[in-house]
């Protein structure tokens, strides 16, 4: 019999890796220049209009995402409990979905394992993503109490990350 030795590493290894995985630091993009955020009217599932330049005041996180999209489905409980945390205050949360129906949509949600509450909104032609400066799904933006775009997050991220809701907090305290 061989010894267990190679194995062990091999193991310590991955969970090391893992470990490292776990612990990355959750950061956005700031834009120094603040661009104005283009407005937008969208429905959501139940057809409620949801129109971004209403939300004037508050910080919002706007997220683009798709269903076929690995890290955006990856991302959604952690924005649900972001949302959780913060909704209430300043604060308004859309996530996006471009191109797909509301059929499609409905059946991810249930596939989460969590309840998601926050608006869901069908960009179903794809208009209003081509208006903001999305480079690859999921990208998300905050957007300050003035609406315009101060951090920019390209692919998915823990929402609920301390670090993460600090910088949305700060945002929300500054009317």
């Amino acid at each position: 019999m061989k010894p267990a030795a190679p194995f062990v590493l091999v193991f310590a290894l991955l969970l090391l890796q893992v470990a490292r995985a776990d612990s990355t630091p959750q950061t956005m993009t700031a834009l120094p220049d603040k661009p104005a955020a283009p407005d937008f009217t969208l429905k959501d599932a139940d057809r409620k209009l949801h129109r971004l330049s209403e939300q004037r005041g508050k910080a919002v996180l706007v997220n683009f995402w798709a269903t076929w999209c690995p890290p955006c489905r990856r991302e959604m409980p952690s924005m649900q409990r972001a949302w959780e945390k913060l909704q209430g205050g300043n604060f308004e949360m859309y996530a996006v979905n471009v191109g797909e129906d509301e059929d499609t949509i409905f059946g991810f949600t249930f596939s989460t394992g969590v309840e998601l509450t926050f608006p869901i909104l069908l960009d179903r032609d794809a208009h209003v993503i081509k208006a903001w400066p999305v480079v690859a799904l999921p990208t998300s933006f905050v957007i300050d109490p003035q609406g315009r775009i101060v951090y920019r997050a390209v692919g998915g991220r823990e929402w609920d990350d301390p670090q993460l809701l600090r910088q949305i907090r700060e945002l929300m305290d500054n009317k």
